[in-house]
């Protein structure tokens, strides 16, 4: 960073987490990071053993009741989603020197939403979900093609949704903001969900 970054405070920031990250989200978009960098977040898993997994994933939505995206539910990642449904998504705009941690409970979303993101998609990337096992062994890059074009002579341009491709929403319990500062004293804010549905700011030692 080459301009100082104002101070992250209790009394600068949104009473709610979901407004701040809105409002991080656009900044962060504003100043020169892409879409793509914008919307890519690790995802953090444990399998019910405790083995933990992380990758990245895009948002696709959020709003007060979670941060949406989109995958194969027998994935290795899903298989763990249903052996432990908590997980983690960590968001670096290294840009902003700018990161949030969002921890919560994850559930699939509804048919319909999943329906309505994969009509939105490219031909391409419809094809793709069905062409894909994801997370399994395969032979090789050509019987991927293979099946690529299979789906692609049986479907055309009508590629119905998979029944094994759709959603997951986080919930969130607690959202981290973390804004770099120099000297390695770093501004960190959490906000925890109460029983009441409000959100608690604390402060955090960098």
């Amino acid at each position: 960073m080459t301009v100082q970054p104002a101070a992250l405070t209790k009394t600068n920031v949104d009473a709610s987490p979901i407004r701040q990250f809105r409002n991080w989200f656009d900044e962060a978009r504003a100043s020169g990071v892409s879409e793509q960098d914008a919307i890519s977040m690790t995802l953090a898993t444990a399998t019910k053993e405790g083995n933990p997994d992380a990758r990245i994933v895009l948002l696709k939505s959020f709003d007060d009741s979670g941060f949406v995206f989109y995958t194969n539910y027998q994935s290795r990642k899903a298989n763990e989603l249903s052996e432990n449904p908590r997980a983690c998504l960590l968001f670096y705009w290294a840009k902003v020197w700018r990161q949030v941690r969002i921890q919560g409970a994850i559930e699939k979303v509804s048919t319909e939403e999943s329906e309505a993101y994969f009509q939105s998609r490219p031909l391409g990337s419809k094809l793709g979900a069905w062409a894909s096992n994801q997370s399994s062994v395969i032979a090789g890059r050509e019987s991927l093609a293979a099946r690529f074009a299979e789906f692609q002579q049986r479907f055309g341009e009508d590629v119905p949704r998979p029944p094994h491709w759709g959603g997951y929403r986080l919930k969130p319990a607690a959202i981290e903001f973390w804004q770099g500062q120099e000297n390695r004293l770093h501004d960190r804010l959490r906000y925890r969900l109460q029983d009441d549905g409000t959100w608690l700011i604390e402060r955090l030692g960098p």
